[in-house]
C-alpha cells in the first residue's frame, strides 16, 4: 500500500501535537539536548531500535550533548507522511526517559 504525502494543513495540525518538531526542506526534524554525550549516544541506540521496529529510518546526528533527527518518506518521493509522524511520536515517548529536552 502506497504512503501518501500529507498536505501542508495536515502537517501543520500534526506539528501542533509535537512541540519542538518542525519541517525544514520537506523533512520532519527535531534536536534534543541531553545531560551528557553518553546519554545522547544511548538515546541514538534506543531510536535506532524503534526505527528498526517500525521499518522507517531517519537521519540521526549525534553531537556532544545533542541528538538531531531528520526524516521523510523516500517511498513517497521524499516528502513528509504519516509514517514520519508515527516515528516522531515514538521518539517523543522514549526521549524523556533519557533526560532529553
Amino acid at each position: 500500500m502506497a504512503v501518501e504525502p500529507l498536505s501542508p494543513k495536515e502537517i501543520e495540525d500534526r506539528l501542533a501535537e509535537l512541540p519542538g518538531w518542525s519541517v525544514q526542506e520537506d523533512r520532519l526534524t527535531r534536536t534534543y539536548r541531553l545531560g551528557s554525550h553518553f546519554a545522547a549516544a544511548t538515546l541514538v541506540l534506543h531510536i535506532a531500535a524503534v526505527q528498526d521496529e517500525l521499518d522507517h529510518h531517519s537521519d540521526l546526528t549525534l553531537g556532544y550533548h545533542t541528538v538531531h533527527l531528520s526524516v521523510n518518506t523516500h517511498s513517497a518521493g521524499g516528502v513528509v507522511t504519516g509514517k514520519d509522524f508515527a516515528l516522531a511520536h515514538r521518539v517523543e515517548d522514549i526521549a524523556p526517559g533519557h533526560g532529553a529536552h
